[in-house]
């Protein structure tokens, strides 16, 4: 890796006291001289700016690392959607429909005719973000009745997948207006699907959800889909991002 040396650093220092020099000097210089200075100016400005943009990009963002968690002891199963992981083929969207497919894992739904809804994947630029990539919706004049983000749980997320099981979702979100935002954890097994809907709490951008599968009535051997609906209640003239959504499961405590 290249080191900034003691005679680079000098050249610095150096360059620096000359510039410095030839402002305070600016009223000896003759017009023609003036423009010849202007020119420089301009010149190692617009490399400066190259150089600044180029290092304070790699200082923020963080590597492309998709198997970053937040977990305790007793997690069995981790996983974040590819939506969050890396470069999907088309980033933005503008009139978004509903069913509208992002990867293989997210879906959109919603009942507003005008579709006033532009969406796009951005590279997260934050040092404490574990997730490279986030989600951001510009949700403008919405007459529906209903917005949600849907994600598909893998297949590996389904196996021994059980009753004794709590399964956790944590978020990093934020909007520009406060809105209330649900989690809805749909389990099918058999002709049958079973729900857990929680309401998220944001606190400081995070939130998290607890869905106990204690409480459900399940034929634990049908389990043959999973999936999670993020609701939003009344999301219009409003922009979310999601910067991080990822997904654990964990024994529940027996009693």
């Amino acid at each position: 890796m290249a080191k900034l040396g003691r005679l680079s650093q000098w050249a610095l220092n150096f360059s620096d006291a000359n510039w410095s020099k030839i402002n305070q000097n600016l009223s000896g210089f003759a017009l023609n001289d003036l423009g010849d200075v202007v020119t420089s100016a301009k010149e190692l400005r617009n490399c400066l700016d190259k150089v600044i943009y180029s290092a304070e990009y790699k200082i923020r963002r963080p590597r492309i690392v998709t198997r970053l968690f937040n977990t305790s002891a007793d997690t069995v199963w981790s996983w974040r959607p590819e939506l969050w992981c890396g470069p999907i083929g088309k980033k933005g969207r503008v009139g978004v429909k509903s069913g509208l497919k992002l990867g293989q894992e997210v879906s959109i739904f919603h009942d507003c005719e005008l579709q006033e809804i532009s969406m796009r994947q951005v590279r997260n630029t934050r040092r404490d973000d574990l997730a490279p990539f986030g989600f951001v919706m510009d949700i403008y004049n919405f007459e529906g009745t209903f917005f949600s983000v849907a994600i598909d749980f893998p297949d590996d997320a389904i196996a021994n997948m059980s009753t004794r099981h709590i399964v956790l979702m944590e978020t990093r979100i934020q909007s520009e207006k406060p809105l209330e935002i649900f989690g809805r954890l749909n389990v099918r097994h058999g002709p049958n699907v079973e729900h857990i809907v929680r309401p998220l709490f944001i606190d400081d951008n995070m939130a998290m959800i607890e869905f106990d599968l204690g409480y459900l009535r399940l034929n634990q051997k049908r389990i043959g889909q999973v999936w999670l609906d993020l609701i939003f209640s009344e999301p219009a003239m409003n922009q979310i991002k999601i910067s991080d959504i990822s997904f654990h499961r964990r024994p529940r405590a027996e009693f």
